[in-house]
């Protein structure tokens, strides 16, 4: 399991046991809303660099290889409202071709 897996695997396990702790520790009171929003966004963010880590580096190297033609294709095909399944196909089709050349 690499680090990025595994802190992933950490931040879901620590928010799980947040929003279990969460309603016991602050009984009724509500966080700012400016806050939540913030929270909300935590997640998103963290996920989104992990995605740009594992596609553009190889140890502490950028790396622009067949990777980043597969997320093209990807964000291609997400920006023209693909199911997933197929946003993920296309994908996989392009960084294939890609390292076939």
């Amino acid at each position: 399991m690499s680090a990025g897996w595994a802190a992933v695997l950490a931040i879901g396990v620590g928010t799980a046991l947040l929003k279990a702790v969460g309603p016991v520790g602050v009984a009724h009171r509500r966080p700012p809303a400016r806050l939540n929003d913030l929270l909300e966004l935590v997640g998103p963010a963290i996920l989104a660099a992990l995605v740009v880590t594992e596609t553009f580096a190889s140890g502490r190297a950028l790396v622009l290889d067949a990777r980043l033609g597969g997320l093209a294709a990807g964000v291609v095909a997400v920006a023209l409202r693909a199911p997933l399944w197929a946003a993920v196909v296309a994908g996989a089709v392009a960084t294939a071709l890609l390292r076939l050349v």
